[in-house]
């Protein structure tokens, strides 16, 4: 019996250092280890997962001394990326990598570490799927009245942005629809307009970015059956952190205008401005204003402006606010030279 004890001992004895020989460990420089396994780090913060405690997160300044059982994905300044398990000695890296042997490198000239889960998502974002890293939502409104008044009223809004490390591709659309149902009631139908487009950019370097777009209007009440407008340019990024983003955007379009009894074909360029901005935690605003002059009919241009707000009220429910403006300076005659869409509600958040 007395043997038998022993023997547990000496397997949970066994079994304890074992899982702290084969662990990643970090040593401070007060001194302090922190055992578990190493997943990322940059040049600021250096993140370890502890069996006990979940993630710490550690200033990377306070890191002096790195061991490592896995491979860690290290990337030096220089651009150069060794993988293989990791140890340090003094201020140098030295990574036993299974094509150089062991390679050693200075602690500050090493600009990022990530193990092998963080290394995979990494390559992940950077190469997805068509149908992943989608993130978007759609907003519903109906309103319908009988008895005195006999009117109905819908209006959608749809956004979808796709972002990986360089590009960026963004969908969206916003309709109304309005009617007096009421006999003898003239116009029958009060609003009917749809809006939507598609836009692609690819980052060139940090700050400038091409693109290319496509966006249609179509509006009963002021006859216009189709708005086409196609184009592209360059961009800049004036801002770009994690709560905001301000960006110029220039170039040239080719817009086709279908109107009842009139076709209107002519390029024009493209001048606009793009913001978005996390207000806290919950709310995200959006504004972009745009201005296209017509290249061939000096004083013609059309002018659009956007505003969107979208609160969080949990995981996947919001309530969003949509409004547009598009300003056209030579509508066909009789027609208003403004046309608004402002759509408000719940609305369904998605990420795929």
């Amino acid at each position: 019996m007395a043997k038998l004890r022993v023997f547990y001992l000496a397997t949970i004895f066994v079994f304890a250092f074992s899982v702290t020989l084969f662990a990643d460990q970090i040593v401070l420089t007060n001194g302090d280890r922190i055992t578990g396994q190493i997943l990322k780090s940059d040049d600021k913060e250096l993140v370890i997962k502890s069996e006990y405690a979940g993630e710490i997160t550690v200033q990377w300044p306070a890191v002096r001394g790195i061991t490592s059982t896995q491979p860690l994905h290290v990337s030096l300044n220089n651009g150069q990326t060794l993988v293989g398990p990791v140890k340090t000695t003094d201020d140098n890296f030295q990574v036993a990598t299974t094509t150089q042997g062991a390679v050693t490198a200075p602690k500050n000239s090493v600009v990022r570490i990530r193990g092998e889960a963080e290394e995979s998502a990494y390559e992940k974002s950077r190469h997805p799927g068509l149908l992943e890293g989608w993130q978007g939502g759609a907003n519903v409104g109906f309103a319908l009245t009988r008895g005195n008044s006999q009117t109905k009223n819908l209006a959608l809004a749809f956004t979808a942005q796709r972002k990986t490390l360089d590009d960026k591709l963004g969908l969206y659309a916003n309709t109304v629809y309005a009617s007096n149902d009421a006999p003898g009631a003239i116009p029958s139908t009060t609003a009917n307009a749809i809006q939507g487009g598609i836009r692609y950019d690819h980052d060139l370097s940090s700050r400038i970015f091409s693109f290319i777009n496509g966006d249609f209007q179509t509006d009963d009440l002021q006859n216009l059956d189709l708005r086409s407008v196609l184009g592209g340019g360059l961009g800049y990024h004036a801002i770009k952190t994690e709560s905001t983003t301000l960006d110029f955007l220039g170039g040239i379009n080719y817009t086709r205008e279908k109107y009842s009894l009139i076709t209107r074909n002519f390029a024009a360029a493209t001048i606009g401005e793009e913001l978005s901005h996390k207000v806290g935690a919950g709310t995200l605003v959006t504004q972009q204003l745009y201005f296209y002059p017509d290249l061939s009919n000096t004083g013609e241009y059309r002018g659009t402006f956007n505003f969107g707000t979208v609160t969080r009220i949990s995981k996947w429910l919001g309530w969003q606010n949509s409004f547009g403006d598009i300003y056209v300076t030579n509508p066909p005659a009789g027609k208003k030279q403004n046309d608004i869409i402002f759509t408000t509600g719940l609305n369904v958040s998605f990420t795929h």
